[in-house]
């Protein structure tokens, strides 16, 4: 098994038609796209902290990352409306697919103390939600250029309908789910 597609066509796909008794092959739960960002509340007072995290971001995933911008003003905060706040990534196809695998197979396993990731991060549509403390765990990111240790947020969109089958797929994909 080269890639994680090829995992799920020939090995995750065939057990999920058994498993949640679709008939039809179109039925099944598949992951639609991944998309990571990176919020930076220290912008405000760092201007220098979003390029830093725009370039982590692209070392990461491939891929330009977009600068998200407040939608409000907070005042609690000291933010204003259309201020840069952070960055983000949408992943699909082959890039969607060859970070996934970088995640759960050179990533994860970098964590220090790694017991698994939580079963219960679902949103209740089948999509998972994962944070990061670190962006370090990434062999792309070089210790030494990076300035702050900064946190990302990985969201897995699926297709399924519900949690358990959305757990289940990616579970089978490989998923260190944490036994509770």
């Amino acid at each position: 098994m080269n890639s994680l597609r090829e995992k799920y066509q020939n090995v995750v796909a065939p057990v999920l038609m058994k498993e949640l008794g679709f008939t039809n092959p179109n039925e099944l739960p598949r992951i639609n796209k991944i998309a990571v960002n990176i919020g930076l509340g220290e912008v405000l007072d760092n201007p220098k902290a979003l390029d830093a995290a725009v370039n982590d971001l692209r070392t990461i995933t491939g891929q330009q990352p977009v600068v998200t911008k407040a939608s409000k003003s907070i005042a609690a905060f000291k933010l204003r409306e259309g201020r840069e706040i952070g960055a983000k990534v949408t992943l699909r196809g082959e890039r969607m697919w060859a970070f996934l695998d970088r995640l759960l197979n050179i990533a994860l396993p970098r964590v220090r103390d790694f017991r698994g990731i939580s079963a219960d991060s679902f949103d209740g549509r089948g999509n998972y939600t994962l944070g990061l403390r670190e962006q370090l765990i990434f062999p792309e990111i070089e210790f030494d250029k990076v300035d702050k240790v900064r946190g990302l947020e990985i969201t897995i969109v699926t297709t399924a309908n519900n949690d358990d089958h959305a757990r289940l797929l990616l579970g089978l994909l490989g998923m260190p789910f944490r036994k509770d």
